[in-house]
């Protein structure tokens, strides 16, 4: 049993406002695995407080981009050496299958190195020279941080989540208050004993699960410059409100709902096995997901009958069995949630090809699901329309290409979606037309050095790379008179 009693408030363990702690529950047989307090309003001001400080008073904002740079360097160093451990912390809250919490470790290790390699190229100050030759002045843009940055990240992929925004964050010379859910205490508690061990100054960051209702309070709280969010399309037309009655520079990574083309010369072997994880992974709590499966009337039937037999050859248990591929979803509301949308599917008068809302035999004290495969969707359906975030796929019938493009843009999300084609030329011609922030070809990972984010409902500003690191600054110009 894990159980923490201090809040982690710029860069120091400190007594908590309460000292009521909640239950960490393991969401494949409910036991509680730890206890940890959470932060009130009370410790947002303090560690709002203490970044402020940080910010205008403190050394880090005036640290060259290299001793940032050294900093996040020995930040990752560490998370490395105590990858399993973060592996088994994320599987015991979040019920993800453990060979992939452990299989993802080394992708933070990509998704630093991409921040560190474009803070090392990036173009922090840059002297510009005026178009004509003639004028007695020239320009010296500079990018600087923007001050104190407010990081809100969901349960469902805690520590990439956290790196996204906090790396950049201080890479660019930010202070940052990190919100976390409480689902996560315990593997974000780890994350910030290495960040209590990376070197910061004090106050730089400081690491706080609370509820929704604290959230807010942070989000509005006046010392805050800047709100970087992951999370639901919902709770991200409530941030962009709150922020822009502020006029608080605003990040949003929010929901998808995200169509898999498979063209008429795909392979379908090849296809199927793809989506077992563009579409199912990490329990298929995944913003990125594929869920809406697009197959050609020609081959429709194919299709569904390769996603049934996959689909039915998952294994659905315990989370650290090494044969378990869909663990339980996170709470029981999520459970209940994800099999009311499986009701709804049966009442919109889809065809249940497998699964259910029926719970696993031998599962009933988590909070599992069945994974769910509809046929003979319309894209209007809500199961077709609504992000579910969890294990249930729909294939939808198109006619010719045009009418897959238009079906895949015919959602108010845009995060990702997928192509499938022999012709890999092709696949790419067909990604061009589709409406979203990220395209997979065939397959194919999505990497870190390019950016990611979303079109329409699916949120505003991006992540990773040098376009990542730049939403954490702002522009400067200094006009100088020029050289004689």
């Amino acid at each position: 049993m894990i159980t923490h009693e201090e809040l982690f408030i710029g860069g120091t363990w400190t007594t908590p406002s309460s000292p009521e702690l909640l239950d960490i529950r393991s969401p494949h047989d409910n036991a509680v695995i730890g206890r940890a307090v959470q932060a009130q309003p009370a410790d947002v001001d303090r560690a709002v407080a203490a970044a402020r400080r940080a910010f205008d008073d403190g050394p880090w904002p005036h640290t060259s981009p290299a001793e940032r740079i050294a900093v996040i360097r020995k930040l990752a160093a560490l998370r490395e050496e105590r990858a399993d451990e973060i592996a088994a912390l994320i599987s015991a809250e979040n019920g993800s299958a453990l060979w992939f919490t452990k299989a993802g470790q080394p992708s933070l290790t990509r998704q630093a190195d991409a921040y560190l390699k474009a803070a090392e190229a990036f173009g922090w100050e840059e002297t510009l020279e005026p178009s004509d030759p003639a004028a007695p002045f020239r320009s010296v843009v500079r990018r600087e941080a923007i001050g104190v940055v407010a990081a809100i990240i969901p349960w469902n992929s805690p520590f990439s989540s956290a790196s996204a925004k906090i790396i950049p964050a201080l890479l660019a010379g930010n202070t940052v208050v990190l919100k976390v859910s409480p689902e996560n205490t315990l593997s974000m508690n780890l994350l910030a004993e290495l960040l209590a061990d990376a070197g910061l100054p004090e106050g730089v960051i400081s690491v706080l699960p609370a509820d929704r209702e604290t959230s807010e309070y942070l989000v509005e709280h006046a010392d805050v410059d800047k709100i970087a969010f992951t999370g639901s399309t919902r709770a991200g037309r409530r941030i962009a409100s709150l922020a822009g009655a502020q006029l608080k520079r605003v990040s949003l990574e929010l929901g998808g709902k995200s169509a898999a083309i498979i063209l008429p010369d795909a392979d379908l072997d090849a296809a199927v096995r793809g989506l077992k994880f563009g579409s199912l992974l990490n329990n298929a709590e995944s913003c990125i997901a594929q869920t809406r499966v697009l197959a050609p009337r020609s081959r429709y039937e194919e299709v569904v009958a390769g996603l049934k037999e996959l689909i039915e050859s998952l294994g659905v248990g315990d989370p650290a069995d090494d044969g378990t591929f869909i663990g339980p979803m996170i709470r029981r509301d999520q459970q209940e949630r994800v099999r009311g949308y499986i009701r709804t599917g049966i009442e919109e008068g889809a065809r249940l090809v497998t699964g259910g809302p029926e719970v696993p035999a031998g599962l009933e004290a988590g909070n599992y699901v069945t994974p769910t495969l509809f046929a003979d969707v319309d894209n209007s359906m809500r199961i077709a329309q609504e992000e579910i975030f969890g294990p249930v796929l729909v294939v939808i019938a198109y006619d010719d290409e045009d009418d897959a493009v238009r079906i895949s843009n015919d959602s108010e999300y845009g995060l990702s979606g997928g192509v499938w084609s022999a012709d890999p030329a092709h696949a790419l011609a067909v990604a061009r037309r589709v409406r979203t922030g990220t395209v997979t070809v065939n397959g194919a990972p999505i990497g870190f050095d390019g950016p990611f984010g979303g079109f329409k409902a699916s949120g505003l500003g991006r992540e990773y790379g040098a376009v990542g690191l730049g939403t954490y600054t702002e522009y400067k110009t200094i006009t100088v008179p020029a050289a004689r």
